[in-house]
């Protein structure tokens, strides 16, 4: 896994574990590195009756990939007591995935995580839109999600 030192990973590796369908899903951090946070999750128990990757599995893995970047900057930001919840997203299955399953997070264009932070410092609350897909083994995407998250002070 490559990580950048003190990121939170961790924390987020003891969260998700705190998640029983996710557990069930096998996710896994495997790296979080200049913004972009990266899961992964084995084929053999997120397959299909066709011997792909269950759609809802494809999901799954990136809605908590974004989750998973929002928690990670509000954690590197001093903001532990925030509540991340999806708010609303949009997904394309574009192609069959046959091999495991791996989530790339990301700023959506035009986002900007400074405006993000500064409006729940200011507000207690704050929305960001995210782009995530799930790439088949030659990179072109299998699946795409743009999703806006939703963070609330406890």
């Amino acid at each position: 896994m490559v990580d950048e030192p003190g990121n939170g990973s961790a924390r987020l590796k003891a969260l998700l574990s705190r998640m029983p369908p996710v557990v069930a899903m096998g996710v896994a951090v495997e790296r979080y590195v200049a913004g972009k946070l990266v899961l992964a999750a084995p084929l053999s128990v997120n397959v299909n009756d066709k011997g792909s990757a269950f759609g809802g599995s494809l999901v799954s893995l990136m809605t908590v990939a974004g989750w998973g970047l929002v928690t990670l900057q509000l954690h590197a930001a001093g903001l532990e007591g925030a509540e991340v919840y999806v708010a609303d997203s949009q997904v394309r299955y574009l192609a069959p995935l046959r091999s495991d399953l791996q989530a790339e997070s990301q700023l959506a264009q035009g986002q900007d995580w400074s405006r993000f932070l500064s409006t729940f410092r200011q507000r207690g609350r704050a929305r960001i839109e995210l782009s995530m897909q799930v790439p088949l083994p030659d990179g072109q995407p299998a699946t795409e999600m743009r999703a806006r998250y939703a963070a609330f002070a406890s």
